[in-house]
C-alpha cells in the first residue's frame, strides 16, 4: 500500500446535506481526497454513500454544503461536464452499454476526448483487463456481471480520470471477481491514478486505502489511515462481524 501523503486536495467535499424529499439522507458529510491518494469511504448499506457520490458528480441536488473540485465549486454542474474536466464515477450496477461491444464501450469512455491517443488508450485497458481484449468484439450485454464491472471500469479510464469514483464495484460479484477487482483497483492507483472508492467491503476497501472514513446514517463518523481503522475495534466489530 503506498504511503499517506500531503499532495495537492483534488476533491474536498464541506458540510454535505442532501434530501430526498422530507428524508435527510446525508448530513453535513465533510471529507477530502488528495492527488495520488486511494481513499475509501466504507458503511453500512443506507448510510448514504452511494447518495454522497451522486451529489458530487451532480445527478443528485445539493440541499447545503459545497463540493470543491481542483479549488473550485462544482455544485450544480453536471456528470457531463464534470467528465470533461476530469472527475469521473463509475456508478453502482456499471451501467454499461448493452447493446455496443466492448470496443465501442471503450470509444464512448473517450467521447469527451479529441486527441489522437484513443487507440492507444484501449490498448492500455485491454493490458489491464485481457478478458475484454479477448471479448472486443462481444456486445456487452452479454457479459458476466463481472465482465461488465471491469468494462464500466475500463470505460472510465478512457475519460484520463483526474479523480475516478467507484461506487461499489464488488457488489453481486462472485469471490473471485472481487478478488480481481480488487486487484485492478490497487493496481490502477499504483499506477498514478487518484481514487474514491466507495464499498460495503470494508476489510478489502481498506485494506488497499491510504486513508478512510466510515459513514452511519448519512454522517462521517470515524477517519482514519486506512490500516488504523481495519484494527479499530468499533469498525471490526461492526463492518467485519468481530
Amino acid at each position: 500500500m503506498a504511503q499517506q501523503n500531503n499532495g495537492q486536495v483534488l476533491l474536498e467535499v464541506k458540510g454535505l446535506k442532501v434530501a430526498y424529499g422530507g428524508i435527510q439522507a446525508v448530513k453535513g458529510v465533510g471529507l477530502e481526497v488528495r492527488q495520488g491518494e486511494l481513499v475509501s469511504l466504507i458503511g453500512a448499506n443506507g448510510a448514504g454513500k452511494t447518495t454522497t457520490l451522486k451529489a458530487v458528480t451532480g445527478i443528485q441536488p445539493v440541499a447545503d454544503g459545497d463540493v470543491m473540485y481542483l479549488g473550485r465549486s462544482i455544485k450544480g454542474q453536471g456528470a457531463w461536464d464534470l467528465a470533461k474536466q476530469g472527475l469521473v464515477m463509475v456508478p453502482e450496477g456499471r451501467g454499461t452499454f448493452t447493446r455496443m461491444t466492448i470496443t465501442e464501450n471503450l470509444q464512448m469512455g473517450a467521447y469527451t476526448r479529441s486527441d489522437a491517443d484513443i487507440d492507444a488508450d484501449i490498448d492500455k485497458v485491454f493490458a489491464i483487463f485481457p478478458r475484454l481484449k479477448e471479448r472486443r468484439d462481444q456486445l456487452a450485454g452479454t457479459m458476466s456481471g463481472g465482465e461488465q464491472q471491469m468494462l464500466a471500469m475500463g470505460r472510465a479510464l478512457m475519460a484520463r480520470p483526474k479523480v475516478l469514483l467507484l461506487d461499489e464495484p464488488s457488489m453481486g460479484l462472485s469471490p473471485i471477481m472481487v478478488d480481481k477487482i480488487f486487484e485492478v483497483v490497487n493496481d490502477i492507483h499504483r499506477q498514478g491514478t487518484t481514487i474514491l472508492l466507495v464499498e460495503q467491503n470494508a476489510s478489502r476497501a481498506l485494506a488497499i486505502a491510504n486513508r478512510g472514513y466510515v459513514m452511519e446514517s448519512g454522517l462521517v463518523t470515524m477517519t482514519g489511515p486506512g490500516k488504523q481503522l481495519l484494527d479499530d475495534p468499533k469498525v471490526r466489530a461492526a463492518y467485519l462481524g468481530e
